[in-house]
Parts: structure tokens; sequence; C-alpha cells
């Protein structure tokens, strides 16, 4: 049966490639491979044909032409042929069972062997032939390490970092753009997203790398952005975004001073936001997540809240509901049994005093709507869909947040009593 071998390799071959690799490029009928490896190769002037890769259409009819003939044909990639190689491309056209894979590393792996960090953690994303947009969804998982594959074309460094600042997650990353890996004229750089190079070779990677301290400019007053907040790392990108954090900051209605209870905070960004907004704010945040009581309390350091004011508890809401101090403002958040946790809510609520739940679910807003009614509170409901403009090769696009639901309960002032 004819045999075709497709072999990856780096730059430096046919040099540095394995010596059984080596003796099928002196043995084949056929040899396909790039002109750059081609310029290297001794071929069998006798016996031995020989063809450069492009245009592509020709040499793979003539491929097939030669294996249709029962000819043993070899052909040349770069790197991994099965990982955004001619791999694809030629189980399309050949059947698998006369195909041999010999693959060499990929340019992500010698990054990372450059980078001298493992990479058993990384996610990668194509730009080629795609939308940048198609970051969007990896960055909201907010992973340690994204490797993307630009494209020359319509998908360079700047629209890396447009799709960055629009998802707020530019101040979590170190840049690295990576160019002709592997070549003598490779290149490693750390870039700036304020200052990007002109220079960036057609042949280049990026990876983002996360900070273990994310970046921290200047903090406005009101409304920080996603990307300032340290997250869980068995949950990355669960918590508050900006946006529905602002409107359940609207919802609570803060008061001067007073106590609020932040059940199920998460990460602690809308009751520390809160606690920004109002200074002399006592806040009781409970969050059950190990390792919730020092994230929160660095996410308290790092946006100025005064940590005499503020009381974290590792433990389940109904846990520890009963040791704290009566509540002016509560947010509840988070599962476990939301109706009990609502009902010792509300027994415990200050006169004026004031609920807000975000949701997720039709079944969860009907039912804690009626819950609240009951329990005679005044209530107010509203859907919040919101979408981010997202650059898209010099046009915007909307990509949508999911959709929340928000209820808020009040309790009314109490009448003083008749003289």
């Amino acid at each position: 049966m004819a045999r075709i071998d497709v072999i990856g390799c780096d730059a430096g071959a046919p040099d540095t490639m394995a010596a059984p690799q080596r003796q099928l490029l002196s043995c084949c009928d056929c040899l396909l491979a790039p002109r750059r490896v081609l310029e290297q190769l001794q071929p069998r002037p006798d016996t031995q044909e020989v063809h450069g890769m492009t245009p592509l259409d020709a040499a793979l009819g003539c491929l097939s032409q030669r294996h249709r003939q029962g000819k043993h044909c070899v052909v040349l990639t770069s790197g991994d042929p099965l990982w955004f190689g001619l791999g694809r491309l030629l189980l399309q056209l050949f059947p698998s069972e006369d195909l041999v894979f010999h693959p060499a590393a990929t340019s992500m792996q010698q990054l990372f062997a450059r980078l001298k960090r493992p990479w058993q953690d990384a996610t990668w994303v194509s730009l080629h032939g795609r939308d940048a947009d198609c970051l969007v969804a990896p960055l909201r998982r907010h992973p340690s390490a994204l490797v993307v594959l630009t494209d020359p074309c319509q998908g360079g460094p700047a629209d890396v970092v447009a799709i960055l600042r629009s998802t707020q997650t530019i101040n979590r990353y170190d840049l690295w753009l990576a160019e002709r890996l592997g070549h003598s004229t490779e290149r490693l750089r750390q870039v700036q997203p304020d200052a990007l190079p002109t220079d960036v070779d057609p042949l280049s990677l990026m990876v983002l790398l996360r900070r273990p301290n994310p970046r921290v400019a200047p903090l406005p007053w009101f409304g920080l952005e996603d990307g300032i907040w340290r997250q869980h790392e068995d949950h990355p990108g669960l918590m508050t975004k900006r946006e529905v954090r602002v409107l359940l900051l609207a919802e609570l209605d803060l008061p001067p001073s007073g106590v609020m209870w932040d059940l199920g905070a998460g990460v602690g960004s809308v009751g520390l936001e809160a606690m920004r907004l109002r200074p002399q704010l006592e806040l009781h945040a409970v969050e059950r997540r190990v390792g919730a009581v020092p994230l929160i309390r660095r996410n308290a350091c790092t946006v100025g809240c005064d940590p005499q004011r503020l009381h974290v508890h590792g433990a389940s809401a109904l846990a520890v509901l009963h040791k704290l101090p009566d509540p002016d403002r509560v947010l509840i958040g988070g599962g476990g049994d939301r109706r009990t946790v609502l009902e010792q809510t509300a027994a415990r609520l200050k006169p004026g005093g004031r609920i807000v739940l975000p949701l997720a679910t039709l079944e969860a807003f009907a039912s804690v709507q009626r819950q609240l009614k009951d329990g005679g509170l005044e209530v107010h409901s509203l859907q919040v869909q919101i979408s981010r403009g997202c650059p898209v090769g010099g046009h915007t696009r909307l990509q949508p947040l999911n959709p929340v639901f928000i209820v808020s309960g009040r309790f009314p002032q109490r009448d003083p009593p008749a003289n």
C-alpha cells in the first residue's frame, strides 16, 4: 500500500530532524517541502522527485497523482501537522490509513519553552480567518495563560488589546509577542498595551499571562472595572459584572452609615464598592467558598476599604446570620436555601431597610417576588440585559452578558407610636 509520511519540522530542518525521519527523506520517491527547507536538502538526483509547496493546489495535485501510482511520498510541514497545519487538509484528500504523522514541537510548545513556564494550564485561540471577538468567551473565564495565533490580515496585537479593553481585563494580563520561533531571527519580547510595536513579524504569536496581582490604576469614584478584582481560581469569571454591580448599588440606596450584609459575597465586589461609596458603612461579607476570606480581604485592600469596618465570614449564610447585627441593607447572591435565608433576613431587617437579590432564572424571580410581598415588603423588580461594545475589524459588535433579574424589597418605615 502506498504511504504518505507527513513529517513536522522546525526552522533548522533537515539538520535538526531525528534520524528515523531523515531516513524517510532519503528513501522516499516523492518529496514535498517548503521552499526554505528545499534549499537545505540534497535529493537523489536520479530517482527522487522533489516539489515545493507553492502553489499548494499544484503540489497537492502532484502528491495525489504519485500516491495513486503507488509511490512512497513524504510531506514536510512546520510543527505538528495536526495542529493548525496541513494535516487536516491531507485527511480530507487521502484515506487516513495511508497517512502517517510525525509531529514536531508546535509553536505553542516552543513559546512556553522560551518563557520557561509550564503550559498545561494554557488555552489558545486562533484568529486566522476569524473575527477577534472570538477572544471574548475565553477571556470571561480569566485563563492563567492564553495564546493567540494572530492573523496579520485581520487579527494582530492591536485587535487583541482592543478586546482586552472591551472585556475590562486589560489590567489582569502581561502581554508577550513571540516572532519567528525556531528561526535564527526569532524574537520574544514583553509589550505594553499603550505602546505596541509597529514592526511585528507576520509569523508571530501573542501570549497573555495573568498577573498574580492586577495592575491598579487610579480608581474611579464609582463603577470599578471587572479587571481589578481578584477571583477564585476554581471559578474564574463568576462575579457580578460592573454594569450589574452599578444597578445593584442603586437599588440598595445605601444609607450614610449602618450595617450591610453581603450574603454569597463571591469576591466581595458589590459590598466592597458599597463601602467605598459609604465609608461609615459596616459590611458583613459571607461566602462559604474555600479561600474566600483572604481573597475578599485582599480585594478590600486593593480598592482602599477600611479593614476595621469589614467583617468577612467564611461560612454559609444560615450558619452565621444569628451572629450578625441587624442590617439596614442586604444583598443576597449565591445559591443555597434562598427561601430560608430570605425569611430570616426579612425578620431581622431594620425599618426602612432594603433587601436586593440578583437572580438568573424566571422561576427564582417569581418565587422571590411572591415571598417578599407575603412578608410585607414593598417590591420593585427589573430585568437587565447588557451588551458591551466589542471592536471587530474597525467596526463595533455588541457582545451580550447574561441577563439578570433584580428584585428589591423595602421594609416600610414604622409609624412612631401615638402619644
